[in-house]
């Protein structure tokens, strides 16, 4: 009961009424067919962001396999999905079943990996996610090969994807406020400190990394299921950077940040669209010019506390209408 307090109201106020403005906006073709799909992307790199900021910013692993569990899940999606026949349903048991799978990976990976350290340990993970998209790739039986695979039922639409931004985010914010979030916290902070006071390192770094394994396979599942087609040449190493890109970019440690990022990239993204070869370099110069004047990222390691603040604001107002 101690979660239903003031400021958790506050935040599910603003969760609906985010919620109603875009559908406000969708509805009224304000955001049309296209600009639904950047809005989508937008929100699904949050998702894919915010499990990889909880591995890095919150454990201090530096993993690069992020792009591995996406693709888990996008296959297990679009495999599932066809199979139901267009349901729901099949867009639940393939995101379960991706799930799964991806924490079973994880754990294999995990707990054997996530004793190394610093660049040892992004080249390790690294080379999972590979070996991951090749697996794939000669699964032709399941996966079709190289050629992916096409004709997914579009179950997805941006609706669906902003309950499991919320759900997901939730989730991840929970587990960082809890006893067992703080644990990993201090490891980030000072490993052997931490290990002195009893805390089991390689535990909280294996959760850490099977939570953001987690994220992304969900957010796989999402993508596989909006798009409707999908290749394995869509979750290399530069699928990774991208979401490696949106943690820095908003700070590491800062959930904040990541959804700041995650929404200026994608923003930027589309302004370039016109730009042809050019939008790259620009869209590189953009990201340089910015963490010159922000190395720390948009946000640093601070969050926007809107629970807080509207609390307080509301606290304010009821003891100047006391008087």
């Amino acid at each position: 009961m101690e979660r239903f307090h003031k400021r958790n109201f506050a935040w599910a106020f603003l969760i609906i009424v985010v919620f109603f403005v875009l559908y406000y906006l969708v509805e009224s073709k304000v955001i049309n067919n296209y600009y639904q799909i950047t809005l989508v992307s937008i929100m699904l790199n949050i998702i894919y962001a915010t499990g990889l900021n909880l591995v890095l910013g919150i454990a201090g692993q530096f993993s690069l396999g992020h792009a591995g569990f996406i693709a888990i899940g996008a296959y297990s999606g679009a495999i599932f999905a066809k199979q139901f026949d267009n349901s729901f349903a099949g867009l639940l048991v393939g995101m379960l079943v991706g799930v799964i799978i991806s924490i079973v990976v994880a754990l294999i990976v995990g707990i054997p990996t996530l004793r190394l350290k610093g660049d040892y340990l992004a080249i390790a993970t690294l080379g999972v996610a590979e070996i991951i998209r090749v697996i794939i790739n000669n699964m032709r039986s399941i996966t079709n090969g190289p050629a992916g695979i096409s004709n997914i039922p579009t179950i997805t639409e941006w609706h669906i994807v902003y309950v499991f931004l919320v759900l997901t985010t939730i989730f991840i914010l929970n587990y960082v406020y809890s006893s067992a979030g703080r644990a990993t916290f201090s490891i980030q902070q000072d490993e052997i400190a931490s290990e002195s006071m009893g805390v089991n390192v390689t535990k909280y770094k294996v959760l850490a990394f099977v939570l953001g394994a987690v994220t992304a396979s969900i957010g796989g599942s999402l993508q596989a299921t909006f798009l409707g087609i999908i290749t394995p040449g869509e979750y290399t190493f530069n699928r990774s950077i991208d979401v490696l890109i949106i943690v820095v970019f908003g700070g590491i440690g800062s959930f904040t940040g990541t959804f700041l990022a995650a929404i200026l990239l994608g923003l930027i993204n589309l302004v370039l669209q016109d730009y042809g070869q050019l939008r790259m370099i620009i869209y590189a110069l953009v990201l340089i010019l910015i963490m010159v004047f922000r190395p720390g990222g948009l946000m640093g390691t601070n969050e926007f506390r809107f629970g807080s603040w509207a609390t307080n604001l509301f606290s304010k107002r009821n003891k100047e209408a006391a008087k």
